[in-house]
């Protein structure tokens, strides 16, 4: 395709993420060179590299987030089109000054700014957007642990649906052309606090979205989606992260459940797939698009494949009182799943050692709180239609079960005012009570 150019996904090694490393009292080491494309049998697709120019050369673009994996890589793509300038914000003052230091490193040319800021500041979260002037504003700051908002949900309200609220509004506010908010899988059949916050987000800014549409009103010029996506290898203290620490510790690796898939994506892809999604104008203002994620991938095969990759053999092995069922909501095939995932491993040489790779454990430790064996990026399948550009799908918003869907109906006025109400309270209950009154669907996973 004319114009295109494929999305680089090879990683020489895993991210130096020093600050996970630390987490972990792990000093790297050189690691071998893993293709993170080949250890999901993945081709990254390809960018419309025209049609992004059209949206950010000579542009002013704001990225929340931006010393995150996912913000990180949106500020680099965005300086390879030429922008008038790229505005870089984040609360995390280390992660602020690394993004900006590796942008300007690579792009020396590029104007760019440094803000540290976090959003969940409505007051001051306006008042550096309008100095700032964004024609384009990419949202990525979030909470994004599921473990754990379990634990604090009301952090998560805070962040994942105030924060969205304040930079939203702003952008209206700054009248940027397009504002674009990064979501998640986890926001479709939310069963954990991270998702359901998520989903609330995508709430308001399809309301943001459709209320700019019908009234004509100042700021409606402000094309208002979301771009939801799975898991990303390689983000800081990600699985791949986490397994790395493990392995140079000596073992052994930890899987929560046997059963479990995900989707994947690498980061490079992501963040171009996301860049791209900014040119379509296939959805209604707040509308949803999709990343084409491929297939689940299965979390004992990635191990298997990434433990081979590091020398070793996986030996598998079950913490005493992990069930095959501990981990979350009910799955008719749980058993049967698990003895085909067990059995795969095992066929391939996965529990001895052979005459190149030492053999290390490969430990199934249970379920942690908010997670789900599999993962959905849509409400229902029909819901999908493809785009303009490959890799990026519509939601049409069209399903079978009509509680599960961005309901007009809904009185975001009360929504806000009563989540507000009940962080204030500073009381978990009270606010998963009011996530549940708007998200009715979610249903937080029972485990061990």
């Amino acid at each position: 395709m004319p114009g295109t150019a494929p999305i680089n996904a090879r990683t020489e090694r895993l991210p130096e993420r020093k600050g996970c490393a630390a987490a972990f009292g792990h000093t790297w080491q050189a690691a071998p060179v893993i293709d993170l494309g080949d250890l999901i049998g993945r081709t990254p697709l390809a960018l419309d590299r025209e049609a992004v120019a059209r949206v950010l050369t000579g542009k002013r673009v704001l990225i929340t987030g931006a010393g995150g994996s996912i913000g990180s890589h949106l500020a680099h793509v965005a300086a390879e089109f030429a922008p008038e300038q790229v505005v870089l914000m984040e609360r995390s003052e280390n992660a602020l000054f690394e993004v900006d230091r590796q942008l300007g490193r690579r792009f020396p040319t590029v104007s760019r700014r440094a803000v540290l800021h976090d959003v969940v500041d409505a007051q001051e979260t306006r008042r550096l957007v309008i100095q700032a002037r964004p024609h384009v504003v990419f949202h990525a700051a979030a909470h994004k642990h599921v473990p754990l908002m379990e634990d604090h949900p009301g952090h998560a309200v805070l962040n994942n649906l105030f924060g969205t609220k304040a930079i939203a509004d702003a952008a209206v506010d700054a009248g940027a052309e397009r504002f674009v908010m990064i979501s998640s899988d986890k926001a479709v059949n939310p069963t954990s606090v991270m998702g359901a916050t998520k989903r609330l987000a995508e709430i308001y800014v399809a309301h943001l979205g459709r209320t700019l549409g019908q009234t004509g009103a100042e700021g409606s010029g402000t094309r208002m989606s979301m771009v939801r996506f799975g898991n990303v290898l390689g983000s800081a203290c990600s699985v791949l992260t986490i397994w790395s620490s493990q392995i140079a510790e000596g073992g052994p690796v930890t899987v929560t459940d046997p059963r479990m898939t995900r989707y994947f994506m690498t980061i490079p892809e992501a963040a171009g797939l996301v860049i791209a999604s900014a040119t379509l104008d296939e959805q209604p203002s707040g509308g949803v698009y999709v990343l084409d994620m491929g297939e689940p991938i299965s979390i004992v095969e990635l191990a298997r494949r990434f433990m081979r990759g590091h020398g070793y053999e996986p030996r598998l092995v079950r913490e005493p009182g992990v069930a095959s069922g501990a981990s979350t909501v009910g799955d008719s095939d749980a058993d049967e799943s698990l003895i085909s995932l067990v059995s795969s491993v095992t066929a391939h040489g996965g529990t001895r050692a052979t005459n190149e790779r030492a053999a290390m454990d490969l430990v199934f430790t249970g379920g942690r709180p908010g997670e789900k064996i599999h993962e959905e990026l849509a409400y229902a399948a029909e819901a999908l239609r493809p785009s303009g550009h490959e890799g990026i799908r519509c939601w049409t918003g069209a399903s079978t079960d009509e509680s599960a869907m961005p309901d007009e109906s809904i009185d975001v006025g009360l929504m806000l005012k009563t989540l507000r109400s009940a962080c204030e309270t500073r009381e978990s209950e009270r606010v998963l009570d009011a996530i549940r009154m708007f998200v009715p669907q979610f249903a937080r996973t029972k485990t061990k």
